[in-house]
C-alpha cells in the first residue's frame, strides 16, 4: 500500500483565540451562567479576567464579574450582564483566551490546540494524516489522526515519541495499518 505525500505544514498564528469551555446553560435569575470547562480542575478558567466570547462566529471580548467551581462544572456571571434574559442571549457561547495569556506547558507537554494540525508519522517515517482534532474518553484522550484512513492514537506518553511544534510534524508510535 502506498503512502499519501505529505502536505506541507501551514503555520498557525502565533498569537490566536483558544476555546477553553462554552456556556452550557443558565443558574438562577440574576444573570449567573452554567459553564462547562476544558481546563483541568475546571475552575482554572477562572483565571483569566478577560474571555473571548464566540456567538455565532463573532469574537467579542467579554470580563466575568464572578463566579466559583460546581461540581465538573463553572458557575459565574459576566459584568454587565445582571438578569436571566441577558444571560440566555449568551447559552452555547463558546469561551476562548488568547493563547499568548496561556502559561508555557511544562517540557513534554503539549496544548491540544497547538498539536492540532500536525502531520502525524509512524516511527519508520510514513505519514499517518494530520492531527484533525481530540476525543475525550473515560481512561485517557484520543488524537483523531486523519490522513488516507483515520486512526485514534491514544495521547499518551508511551505513543508519543516526537513534537516539532516549529516543524509542524509529530512521531507517534503507531503503525499506519491499525
Amino acid at each position: 500500500m502506498e503512502t499519501p505525500a505529505a502536505p506541507s505544514a501551514e503555520a498557525k498564528p502565533k498569537d490566536r483565540i483558544v476555546v477553553l469551555g462554552r456556556i452550557a446553560g443558565l443558574f438562577g435569575v440574576k444573570g449567573w451562567i452554567k459553564i462547562q470547562s476544558y481546563t483541568d480542575p475546571p475552575e482554572n478558567l477562572l483565571d483569566y479576567p478577560v474571555w473571548q466570547l464566540n456567538q455565532r462566529g463573532q469574537w467579542t471580548e467579554a470580563r466575568w464579574a464572578e463566579g466559583r467551581p460546581a461540581n465538573r462544572m463553572v458557575l459565574g456571571r459576566l459584568e454587565n450582564v445582571n438578569d436571566r434574559d441577558q444571560a440566555q442571549a449568551m447559552v452555547g457561547a463558546d469561551i476562548g483566551v488568547w493563547r499568548s495569556e496561556l502559561p508555557p506547558p511544562a517540557p513534554g507537554e503539549y496544548y491540544w490546540e497547538d498539536l492540532t494540525g500536525l502531520d502525524a508519522y509512524s516511527p519508520s517515517g510514513q505519514w499517518l494524516g494530520k492531527v484533525d482534532h481530540f476525543r475525550e474518553t473515560a481512561v485517557h484522550p484520543l488524537m483523531v489522526i486523519s490522513g488516507a484512513g483515520e486512526h485514534l492514537v491514544p495521547l499518551v506518553k508511551q505513543r508519543l515519541l516526537a513534537v516539532d511544534l516549529a516543524a509542524g510534524r509529530m512521531t507517534v508510535d503507531w503503525d499506519p495499518d491499525w
